[in-house]
């Protein structure tokens, strides 16, 4: 276990069919409460911990390490959208037990996403933070210029809190990740989830604009949408705001 800010978080590897994924969070997901479940975006976990310790204070909360590039046990899976939502699909069958709220941001919403749809049985409530990417920027030249823009609205400390991973993926890997993911189309699989779906945007975020994630809470049978202040790594900057819908999920959850 180790200490982040003001909670004890604790550090684990859960087997999950023959791999062992790396996570942090509370302690082993004993029965009580309902758990939240956190997929980073771009294999970079570490700008989450502050959301992840505010959902800790109220119950059961993991963030998942995926693909894992700084783990001491080395990548858990391959860095493409299939491989990350079987290797979270797997663990969400093999570990908490019990249903969860699962909620991803940025290419980790698409992850959930589909993860949700391997694993409906333990997917109480899905939130999908900042979900990218719209039909306009799955071309590189429109997705880099939107980039651009969003960087500049990013709080300064969110550089620390992903160079780490990000330098131990290495640019092969993340522009595999990132093409993968470009590729997705999330509004033709939200159809497919049964379960209640809350897509959050903020305000000023160019990759996943709020009129992006009204639609796609139009195209899910039980979607709602709600839109934050902030960029697009608001759940780094408003970890408060971010914990308080996820929260709000985890009561409102079936």
């Amino acid at each position: 276990m180790t200490h982040h800010g003001k909670s004890l978080l604790h550090v684990t590897h859960d087997r999950a069919g023959a791999s062992a994924v790396r996570s942090m969070g509370t302690p082993p997901l004993e029965p009580g409460g309902v758990p939240v479940v956190l997929v980073p975006g771009l294999g970079a976990p570490e700008y989450l911990l502050r959301t992840l310790e505010r959902c800790a204070r109220s119950g059961p909360a993991r963030l998942l390490d995926v693909p894992g590039y700084r783990d001491p046990a080395g990548p858990v899976c391959g860095e493409t959208l299939g491989a990350l939502a079987d290797t979270v699909a797997r663990w969400l069958t093999d570990v908490p037990g019990r249903p969860v709220v699962l909620a991803g941001h940025s290419t980790g919403a698409q992850v959930a996403l589909h993860a949700a749809v391997r694993r409906p049985e333990r997917v109480r409530a899905l939130v999908l933070l900042a979900p990218t990417f719209p039909p306009r920027l799955r071309r590189w030249g429109p997705l880099l210029g939107a980039g651009l823009r969003t960087a500049v609205q990013e709080s300064p400390g969110l550089v620390p809190a992903v160079l780490p991973s990000y330098l131990a993926a290495g640019p092969r890997r993340l522009l595999t990740c990132t093409r993968s993911c470009r590729m997705d189309a999330p509004e033709e699989v939200l159809p497919s989830v049964t379960c209640p779906v809350t897509l959050v945007g903020a305000e000023d975020d160019v990759l996943s604009p709020p009129g992006w994630v009204r639609y796609l809470a139009g195209r899910a049978a039980r979607g709602r949408a709600v839109v934050v202040r902030g960029a697009h790594a608001f759940p780094h900057r408003f970890p408060d705001v971010t914990a308080g819908v996820l929260d709000g999920a985890r009561h409102d959850a079936p």
